[in-house]
């Protein structure tokens, strides 16, 4: 009966909130958006999750007016973006710019001794694994390092990467863009590795998926925390930054897009990921993290009270503000009109997200 309960919970665990929250993972299409779309097809309108908003809510989002408009070169604060959304250039490729090689791989959930599977569908769980090698990468040298969740970025961000490694606006980074365990968006593991505050999946990273690509693909990835980076989006997001908050040791560079920064997990702390910006970073000394975070004006639970804790706009506006007052290096995006890891946000600012992210990593200069 135990077991039987514990997989009931995985799979509510993973399987609902997802469903609820996240929707399909964009990948970062090379195609532009269309200027006139402000949104992506099928992105969440921001339903409502519970109580609607009180008047102390809409008065904290109501702040978002005053912002500054985004622009290349901005430094630490917050900031908007507006349609018309379109990709970013250096998401197309270039004549003459080197590309990197691109491997990719199955783990097998049994085989794990951190996330093994158990309770989700199909008799063999998988995870894939999609590993980027910039052509400039010299063996033997210990590089920069990114991990994604979700495999975040597997269809642009090697093209990305190709060029502003290139152009030396970012060094040489080999990046590890990981599924979540069950392999898609649905797995019912998902929320147990993502949005659990706690280290685990850092460490699961860290002993049995970065010591394969090291084996299998003859590269060294440093150890410098100040030389590797975490991204993702929605439950991939906010575990980005657990992956940093728990181990900056290891993680001190961070992207969310729509960061799960609510209550969807509770088994470490009362109210899940609501709790950093609650009680975690204001009560903590700061960590030595750089930290950029966007959220859609229709994001998941837009016009939700907050005091269901299941707002994603307010959830990020306040990991903002507690940022700022510890004096962490970061920089909040409110992208309107746009919705939950909207594609075309995203197709548009990563190339100046990591900028700013690996801002003060020194670069090779050309040969």
């Amino acid at each position: 009966m135990k077991q039987f309960k514990m997989k009931i919970i995985n799979l509510i665990r993973g399987v609902t909130p997802l469903c609820l929250a996240f929707g399909a993972i964009p990948v970062f299409s090379q195609t532009a958006a269309p200027a006139t779309n402000a949104v992506s097809a099928g992105a969440p309108s921001g339903q409502q999750r519970g109580a609607p908003m009180s008047d102390t809510d809409k008065a904290e989002i109501a702040k978002l007016a005053d912002l500054p408009e985004w622009k290349p070169g901005d430094g630490d604060g917050d900031y908007f973006i507006a349609p018309p959304y379109a990709a970013a250039p250096e998401q197309t490729p270039k004549e003459g710019v080197p590309k990197g090689r691109v491997e990719s791989f199955s783990m097998n959930e049994a085989d794990s001794k951190f996330f093994t599977g158990e309770g989700m569908r199909g008799a063999t769980p998988t995870r894939k694994v999609v590993v980027y090698i910039p052509s400039q990468y010299v063996p033997g040298t210990p590089a920069p390092l990114i991990v994604t969740a979700d495999t975040y970025g597997e269809r642009s961000l090697p093209t990305i990467l190709d060029n502003m490694i290139a152009a030396h606006r970012l060094p040489a980074i080999i990046a590890v863009m990981i599924a979540n365990g069950g392999g898609d968006s649905r797995g019912s593991e998902r929320g147990l590795e993502y949005d659990s505050v706690n280290g685990k999946n850092a460490e699961f990273i860290e002993a049995e998926v970065l010591p394969k690509v090291e084996k299998d693909y003859g590269v060294t990835l440093t150890r410098d925390g100040a030389a590797r980076m975490a991204l993702g989006g929605s439950s991939g997001g906010s575990s980005a930054f657990t992956m940093a908050w728990f181990h900056p040791e290891l993680y001190q560079r961070v992207i969310t897009y729509s960061g799960t920064y609510v209550n969807q997990n509770h088994d470490d702390y009362p109210q899940g990921a609501w709790a950093y910006h609650e009680s975690l970073i204001p009560h903590s000394p700061a960590k030595p993290l750089r930290v950029w975070l966007e959220v859609g004006e229709r994001d998941n639970g837009a016009g939700s009270a907050s005091s269901g804790l299941h707002n994603w706009v307010i959830a990020n506006i306040r990991m903002a503000r507690v940022l700022k007052a510890k004096g962490y290096h970061y920089q909040f995006i409110y992208a309107k009109g746009a919705g939950h890891t909207d594609g075309h946000v995203i197709s548009q600012t990563l190339p100046q997200a990591l900028e700013y992210v690996w801002k003060g990593y020194s670069i090779a200069p050309a040969k």
